[in-house]
């Protein structure tokens, strides 16, 4: 990936909608060229999509949870992780955490039930909740 892939993942990071004819603009190539090298991201998997921000009434409540499990696997919690749709990420991570789970919720209540019932599974030893205060996008 060079410079130019560089600055069309930006924009479109940026701006999904923006046009072809304004990234060219942009990074100084053709339009045929930007064309190209897009469909050549996502084909080959750095770009897995296109999607829409959507504004809630309220800010949501952002959490990282760190779940310590010891013996179990990350696949078996992270499939019952799905049953919450404001669980947005899992991840299993090496260190002393066994997985970082990220959280939207649309209150303090809502995390907490969640948080809650994590703490029920079996085998689940430890939750340790992070609040988010602040985000930069980058």
């Amino acid at each position: 990936m060079d410079k130019f892939d560089q600055r069309i993942l930006a924009l479109l990071r940026k701006n999904a909608r923006l046009s072809v004819t304004a990234i060219a603009r942009d990074v100084n190539l053709s339009r045929s060229a930007v064309s190209d090298r897009i469909r050549q991201l996502e084909t080959s998997g750095v770009i897995t999509g296109y999607h829409a921000q959507v504004a809630s009434p309220q800010k949501p409540v952002k959490a990282f949870l760190e779940l310590f499990y010891g013996e179990s696997r990350c696949e078996e919690f992270a499939e019952q992780m799905r049953a919450f749709p404001e669980i947005k990420r899992c991840s299993g991570i090496s260190g002393e955490t066994d997985m970082l789970v990220y959280i939207e919720a649309d209150s303090m209540e809502r995390l907490i039930e969640i948080r809650a019932a994590i703490e029920q599974y079996p085998k689940m030893q430890r939750v340790k909740t992070h609040m988010v205060m602040k985000e930069w996008a980058f």
